[in-house]
């Protein structure tokens, strides 16, 4: 299983925004969104060993499915449309029990430290990804990765206290800092590749 954790720091948690003007009313929404796509979407197909998590704000936490998610198309505007949908169902999210807003989308009340103690199970190694980190090809491909990253803003000071809980490895994916987004279909071909290696 291949697992994303994004950090959404400046994202809505209410569905009150614009579709059309996503980063102008709604953070950096666009850029959430493009990195559900980008973990659960390949040429013609769904990547149907990967999760996402989104945390939104710290209050809620959106993950999706790729064994069960069904269409899930590759624009933005679409996929902000299901979180927006996922938002106006956020008060049947109580506690830490999630509720099914659509195919393989589920909403909860959870912030970052309780997601990530959820997915830090052993056997899985916890990689955050930052540009400081060491070269991800030096790096062995581990079976049951969690990768963490963060949005267009640097990871918190609450953030990195969290990570360093439970983090395994800190990689960097070149010398030239990247989107959100770009960094996740990075992984995914080090991890298909294994190791940049087999092609």
């Amino acid at each position: 299983m291949r697992q994303y954790i994004v950090l959404g720091h400046e994202t809505p948690t209410t569905p009150d925004f614009s579709l059309d003007d996503l980063p102008g009313t709604a953070g950096r929404l666009d850029l959430l969104a493009r990195c559900i796509t980008s973990a659960l979407l390949r040429s013609h197909g769904i990547r149907e060993d990967t999760r996402v998590y989104v945390v939104l704000a710290n209050e809620y936490t959106l993950r999706v499915e790729g064994s069960e998610v069904q269409g899930l198309n590759p624009d933005e505007r679409s996929t902000a449309a299901r979180i927006r949908d996922a938002l106006e169902q956020r008060e049947e999210a109580i506690g830490h029990e999630e509720v099914e807003v659509g195919p393989g989308f589920y909403l909860s009340r959870r912030d970052f430290p309780t997601i990530l103690e959820t997915v830090a199970t052993p056997g899985a190694t916890v990689v955050q990804l930052h540009e400081d980190g060491h070269p991800i090809a030096d790096l062995a491909p581990p079976s049951d990765p969690v990768f963490v990253l963060s949005d267009h803003r640097e990871f918190t000071a609450d953030d990195l206290d969290t990570l360093a809980e439970h983090v395994d490895t800190r990689v960097s994916l070149g010398p030239v800092a990247i989107h959100a987004d770009q960094a996740i279909t990075v992984t995914h071909n080090y991890l298909d590749t294994k190791g940049f290696v087999d092609y």
